[in-house]
């Protein structure tokens, strides 16, 4: 059988690369815009596209913290402010006229940090397993996208950004082998809260038709205006002409202005409500219901989120050694915090979902390598559905397990994330055995 590494979608041809059992085509832009401005679809081109470069990486800070628990490489991919752009991965055995569910990826990073194309989110093993085709999504980062100002500069403009990716899957996907009405939005911690926030703008339901919502901080979006007004205040001073990386730079000093408002600030950039295109707070969850009858949910947490960050805390690290009490303390807090941010507002997400005529199922992921400090943390989901063993092997989150005990884990959980994307019923409750259970709400 000939590999089809040639393609002719509608935005203009474009040729990809065979990496052994997958064929990708990368780094294509879908959208285009200037600084502080809203994303516009990429002009149709006529000459063949080469997608064989990487997208790059929004500018944006080191997180040295988070390279030692995922085993990321700061700079691993060059940074540009113009990162509109998404990957395709698809089986390398794809017959012609064959039609496969399509997943749209959007990464996590606190909307500050991480990439469509980072290795720890390669999707070639979740394709040439479950047969599902993954497109991969770079959008806007920090004060780049999320931060609007009193003097007129819009917010949300990396929501806007998926949004665009999203508009040019079901223009072009089905001539990569996609089928543009069996789209599902996935996504983990930021990534997971963009696609719960996806669904409640006016195109949702012809965009993606189903949405996996992996560890989003849900329990710390609402409430936040007079915050978002600080610190666009402190961002004032950002201009066009500001060089990237002093933009970068400065998303520190207004973080730091929103830290007297609590657990919000742990993701002080995100979604801001009554910006285009969100409804005012006052009428999400009427743009939520409205979208529920045509968007079927899978909505879950890690059993221990808050493990991936109370290390940090250098009052919990000492409370943390004190014999026998220090272990309960950790556990307590970890439990408190996880249902606070994540599992509460999960449940009553998946609630609403239902009571408005939609379908969901809810999930929680309870395993963490043996021995392992972080558990059952927060990112824990990320090795079990992105397994490659090269990528992952350096990553203090997976310390103390073996790769078979990871793999044999995440072949289960990637099967059950497509038979989802195929739309097929998983029931009214399930598991994989010490790792996951789910059910239907």
């Amino acid at each position: 059988m000939t590999v089809n590494l040639s393609f002719e979608p509608p935005c203009g041809p474009i040729t990809g690369w065979r990496d052994g059992a997958v064929v990708r085509a990368t780094g294509i832009p879908y959208a285009a815009a200037d600084r502080f401005q809203p994303p516009a679809p990429v002009a149709a081109w006529s000459e063949v596209l080469t997608a064989t470069s990487l997208s790059p990486a929004c500018p944006q800070a080191p997180v040295p913290f988070l390279d030692d628990v995922l085993g990321t490489r700061y700079g691993e991919l060059p940074g540009s402010e113009d990162c509109q752009r998404l990957s395709i991965t698809m089986p390398a055995d794809l017959d012609d006229g064959e039609r496969l569910p399509v997943m749209v990826w959007l990464h996590g990073g606190s909307y500050t940090s991480g990439s469509g194309d980072l290795a720890i989110f390669d999707p070639s093993v979740l394709v040439a397993e479950t047969r599902v085709i993954v497109v991969s999504v770079t959008y806007r980062l920090g004060l780049f996208g999320y931060l609007s100002t009193s003097t007129g500069r819009p917010a949300n403009l990396g929501l806007l950004d998926q949004i665009e990716a999203f508009r040019w899957v079901q223009r072009n996907i089905a001539s990569f082998g996609g089928d543009p009405g069996r789209v599902t939005a996935f996504g983990q911690s930021a990534g997971g809260d963009a696609v719960a926030h996806l669904m409640a703008t006016p195109d949702a339901a012809s965009l993606f038709q189903r949405a996996i919502i992996q560890s989003a901080p849900l329990g710390i979006t609402r409430g936040r205006e007079k915050m978002n007004a600080v610190m666009g205040a402190a961002a004032e001073s950002i201009t066009d002409a500001t060089p990237a990386m002093d933009v970068v730079a400065a998303e520190e000093d207004v973080a730091r202005a929103a830290r007297k408002f609590g657990l919000m600030a742990a993701m002080p950039f995100g979604i801001q409500y009554g910006h285009s295109p969100v409804p005012k707070e006052s009428e999400l969850d009427e743009a939520w219901n409205a979208a529920a009858p045509g968007i079927d949910i899978l909505i879950g947490h890690t059993a221990e989120e808050a493990r991936l960050f109370l290390p940090r805390s250098p009052h919990l690290a000492r409370v943390a050694r004190i014999p026998v009490v220090g272990s309960a303390v950790l556990k307590a807090v970890s439990w408190v915090v996880t249902e606070m941010v994540y599992g509460k507002a999960a449940r009553a997400f998946a609630k609403r979902h239902v009571r408005a005529g939609g379908r969901a199922h809810s999930y929680v992921l309870s395993w963490g390598a043996p021995g392992n400090h972080y558990g059952a943390a927060h990112t824990i989901d990320l090795p079990l559905l992105f397994g490659h063993r090269q990528t992952w092997e350096a990553a203090g989150l997976l310390a103390g397990a073996t790769w078979d005990d990871i793999n044999a884990h995440g072949r289960a959980m990637r099967a059950l994330w497509a038979r989802f994307a195929y739309g097929e019923s998983l029931g009214a409750r399930g598991e994989i055995a010490g790792a996951l259970r789910y059910r239907s709400v």
